[in-house]
């Protein structure tokens, strides 16, 4: 064992097991871009994951600093004891999580890769130390993006889950202030790999512009995702995960971990085109997000105006209305994951097309407030794939439709994204629903969505109100419903 922990062959197996986990990375993404293949990419991730541990391990085995091998049991004991834990607690939190709660619990885990990155900086700086300027400049540049990405992630994660107001945070000159961060980041890093800290042999001449950076990229990290409106959340978290992508890639240079680099890239790059097509998708700058605040300046409840009054409808009514539709489409949003109404509407979906009603699901890009949140839970109601469309498929076809079921969406019905020019949502695409025979919104209350913003659908002509829990109105449809 010790000889082979010694000999070449075993680097030559680390390497190859990191490839093999490198492709299998590559084919986890391809296969979660279909809902067909979702679940082959993500076994295809997992075991890219074990096999990357494996390759962890015997390299850390390798490492072992005794040339006898006597420290490999502590060795092996400091890697398995966070190993078991961390796997404890991380399968603990994937049973118990609701879908409504998966939002935040993402930008929570984007918090541990930003400190992760942050510690191994620090770690690299201090055992290493800040002799070679590429590797000077590794540490700084894997510190900062670590920590910008720990205090977003945690504002992000305090956003999503109500303890902290989704209202933006606007200083005044907040973007010089983001400026003004940049800028003595900079001239910190300048000093940082300068001669005079480079060639000292005094640690702590050296760790403090790492230090200072640090506290100036925490608070940076804050501001940005702070300045952010509970709008535009589904975004930041995306442009968070590329966020993490990068901090992971950043550790894998301290590390000189190709496997890191190459996963930590595939996180960040993808990260970073799908926040490109949900910007896209609502109108925003891709640059916009990455600078922080953007959206509406500051304002997050729209114009104040008189729309008149709301129409109201029973269960029984709304069962009537179905059993004579010819086609309906359903558009869901946050509030359906909230009520956990996804099962009685498969089955309602099931008993209309039975009757044979033309049943389909209109999906907007960022309804809920996670990417895919919207289509995670219908698969998980077993409702038909090809049935589910997104925004661009379905819009055309409203004006055909005879019923629109609006079950717990808000801002992604809103027609003043399209009508209001002075609205904070203003030239975001929504699915145009008002264009249907008949439109029935499932909702609580008339109170504004999660950007907070009047939505004047629920008053037009053709709209009625159906209002309770989601999950309980849905169940009383179908027991009204005609047999």
């Amino acid at each position: 064992m010790t000889d082979f922990l010694r000999s070449s062959e075993l680097v030559g197996l680390v390497q190859g097991l990191y490839i093999i986990a490198g492709v299998l990375f590559i084919a986890a993404l391809a296969g979660l871009s279909k809902h067909e293949t979702a679940k082959r990419g993500n076994l295809a991730g997992m075991v890219g994951m074990g096999i990357a541990l494996v390759a962890t391990v015997l390299l850390a085995m390798r490492q072992t600093e005794l040339p006898d091998f006597r420290s490999l049991p502590v060795t092996l004991v400091l890697i398995a004891v966070p190993m078991v834990v961390g796997g404890a607690i991380g399968a603990w939190r994937a049973r118990t999580v609701e879908m409504t709660g998966m939002p935040e619990l993402i930008a929570l885990l984007h918090s541990f890769v930003g400190l992760a990155a942050v510690l191994v900086g620090f770690n690299s700086f201090f055992t290493e130390g800040s002799h070679d300027r590429v590797h000077a400049i590794e540490v700084f540049v894997g510190v900062f993006i670590g920590a910008v990405t720990l205090t977003g992630s945690i504002v992000a994660n305090l956003k999503l889950s109500a303890k902290m107001k989704s209202s933006p945070l606007t200083l005044p000159g907040r973007h010089l202030l983001n400026l003004a961060i940049l800028v003595l980041s900079a001239a910190l890093l300048v000093w940082f790999v300068s001669d005079s800290s480079m060639l000292t042999d005094d640690i702590e001449v050296g760790v403090i512009p790492l230090v200072l950076m640090t506290v100036l990229a925490l608070l940076l990290g804050f501001h940005l995702v702070a300045a952010i409106g509970g709008g535009d959340m589904p975004v930041v978290v995306s442009m968070l995960n590329s966020y993490s992508g990068w901090a992971a890639a950043a550790a894998g240079f301290m590390l000189s971990n190709d496997l890191l680099i190459i996963t930590g890239s595939l996180v960040g790059s993808s990260g970073a085109i799908l926040s490109y097509i949900m910007c896209k998708a609502m109108n925003r700058s891709f640059i916009s997000v990455i600078a922080g605040g953007f959206g509406s300046d500051g304002g997050s409840v729209g114009e104040d105006r008189d729309y008149g009054e709301h129409r109201e409808i029973k269960p029984d009514e709304t069962a009537d209305l179905l059993a004579n539709a010819k086609s309906v489409v359903i558009t869901p949003g946050y509030g359906m994951a909230v009520a956990q109404a996804q099962y009685p509407v498969a089955e309602l979906t099931a008993a209309l097309r039975d009757k044979g009603v033309d049943v389909r699901f209109g999906i907007h890009p960022v309804a809920g407030r996670l990417p895919g949140h919207m289509n995670v839970l219908l698969a998980e109601a077993r409702v038909p794939y090809d049935i589910v469309l997104e925004m661009d498929e379905v819009n055309d076809d409203f004006a055909e439709t005879d019923v629109v079921l609006v079950i717990g969406a808000n801002d992604t019905v809103n027609p003043a994204a399209i009508e209001e020019p002075g609205s904070p949502i203003a030239g975001m695409p929504v699915l145009e629903v008002w264009h249907a025979r008949d439109v029935i919104v499932f909702k609580r209350s008339m109170a504004t969505g999660y950007a907070g913003v009047q939505n004047p659908l629920f008053f037009k002509e053709n709209t009625r109100m159906l209002f309770g829990d989601a999950k309980e109105r849905v169940e009383d449809i179908l027991r009204s419903l005609p047999r």
